[in-house]
């Protein structure tokens, strides 16, 4: 006899916080991507490799009829107001069938908004308020989350991404879609178990693509995945820019009906975690030194990561710490910056025309002062365009208005919109390409990697102020829980976790 066929919704609220960045995130912000219902949800997803693309394909694989409710999303950017997240969880959370047999949430982990510190976590108290404790829930989350207790005690099943770059985001939305069907059908059930070491680091120690202890740390998860008694073993590197007690590294261990297991694999993740958290720490050069080191190599592109304007991290991209050490270079380099205005006056001047002005530095002192350019507007386009990369392929991406200016050796690309480099569309649909440049200064940590991490010669990491900055001494943290490695030394507040 044929399994009956489940119904299934789909719904989240996606934002990554950054309580050091400038201003407040708005439901203006949330307006570029949002979706309400089956037909816009296929619309927008159907074919790309995201998150949202993983639980169409897994739905339609496996029989089950998905129900949309609403998804939104946010590019990384500071605190959430609170009147915008009280109306998304209004609307979300209303958004979802009372009818379906099981839901997915698509989450990022490191959301935070005014009077919230952990969103993930209310917004699943939310979700238990209106449907109780029987409907099975399962969360992805993004690598960079910060996990509390509330969304291991509330989310029956959560699934991380396993990579950073993250290009496997499709693929653990299929799994936790397949995780979900069978906890609906009784064949498993969820039993979890967090750990936390007391580590916090920045995103560019999490890298897993090449050899590290993150990568280590990541395979010894597959290997516990190995277990037949384990469902998902979900690494969580944290994100260090949101100020709230459960930023860090965390381990999410889940079993079928074993919460000893869980507890024992997470905490065996964590102290190897710990005991490994000196090879966290990295080593950056300012931004002088770092344009002249990467002048002097022979071959380019050479990557300046100014990872202290990180877009993906919610910096405002309009840093100039990099930029005014190259204005008169002597050799091609490339620089895109975040600033509305300048690109509203090169598309008033029009192809061909002379622009020459301030750019970049409206964020206040931590990112720098307006670099004065001067040069003939090269190209100018609307800003849109498809991830033609491996990172969220297909994915609809809009930079606004956007203008390139060529001014001598150095071309900067004007944007409308803050958009982070994770793709290569971000140059190649303003008509550059990497090899055209000695230089490339990108505005992330780690995830420009999908995007010019082929065309890369050299790579130097910069240390510049910046609300994303490499230096977590830089910051000031008032909700963080403390101690913690490495702002403390090598006290630590770890003592295992919660099992549910």
């Amino acid at each position: 006899m044929a399994q009956q066929s489940l119904r299934i919704a789909v719904a989240g609220i996606l934002h990554e916080t950054n309580s050091f960045a400038p201003d407040l995130t708005t439901m203006a912000n949330f307006a570029g991507e949002r979706v309400s219902n089956n037909e816009e949800f296929a619309a927008r997803y159907a074919g790309t490799r995201t998150s949202m693309g993983g639980v169409l394909d897994a739905a339609a694989e496996r029989g089950l009829t998905l129900v949309s409710g609403i998804y939104t999303a946010a590019t990384p950017s500071g605190m959430v107001e609170q009147a915008t997240i009280e109306t998304l969880f209004e609307q979300v959370t209303a958004s979802v069938d009372e009818t379906v047999d099981g839901l997915v949430i698509i989450m990022h982990g490191a959301m935070v908004a005014q009077g919230y510190p952990d969103v993930e976590g209310a917004f699943l108290r939310r979700l238990r308020d209106r449907f109780g404790d029987k409907l099975p829930i399962a969360m992805t989350l993004d690598l960079h989350g910060n996990v509390s207790r509330e969304m291991v005690e509330l989310a029956d099943i959560i699934v991380g991404y396993d990579t950073y770059p993250h290009v496997d985001m499709y693929e653990r939305a299929v799994e936790a879609v397949g995780l979900l069907e069978r906890t609906i059908r009784g064949e498993i059930r969820p039993t979890r178990a967090l750990a936390q070491p007391g580590l916090i680091v920045i995103p560019q120690s999490m890298l897993t693509t090449e050899a590290g202890i993150m990568k280590e740390l990541l395979d010894e998860a597959f290997a516990i995945e190995a277990d037949e008694r384990v469902l998902n073993v979900t690494v969580i590197g944290g994100f260090p820019y949101s100020d709230v007690e459960d930023a860090g590294i965390s381990f999410v261990v889940t079993t079928n009906d074993d919460p000893q297991l869980a507890r024992d694999y997470a905490d065996r993740l964590a102290a190897r975690a710990w005991d490994n958290r000196e090879r966290f720490l990295l080593q950056f050069q300012p931004p002088e030194a770092a344009v002249a080191e990467a002048l002097a190599q022979p071959e380019g592109p050479v990557i300046l990561v100014e990872g202290a304007d990180n877009v993906g991290g919610g910096a405002p991209a309009d840093a100039t710490h990099v930029l005014r050490h190259l204005v008169n270079a002597p050799k091609k380099s490339l620089v895109v910056v975040y600033d509305p205005a300048a690109a509203a006056e090169a598309h008033r001047l029009g192809i061909g025309g002379s622009f020459s002005g301030a750019v970049g530095g409206h964020s206040g002192e931590l990112h720098g002062e307006p670099v004065a350019i001067s040069g003939k507007v090269r190209l100018l386009f609307d800003g849109k365009y498809r991830h033609v990369g491996p990172y969220m392929t297909g994915q609809l991406t809009d930079m606004g208005p956007t203008a390139v200016i060529e001014c001598g050796n150095l071309t900067v690309q004007l944007t409308s919109k803050r958009q982070a480099p994770w793709d290569l569309g971000h140059i190649r649909y303003a008509g550059l390409w990497p090899t055209d440049f000695h230089i490339i200064v990108v505005k992330a940590a780690v995830a420009w990697r999908t995007a010019f991490g082929s065309f890369a010669k050299h790579i130097i990491q910069v240390d510049s102020p910046g609300c994303t900055t490499s230096n977590l001494e830089h910051l000031t943290y008032r909700e963080l829980r403390r101690p913690i490695y490495p702002l403390d030394g090598d006290r630590s507040y770890y003592k295992g976790g919660i099992s549910s």
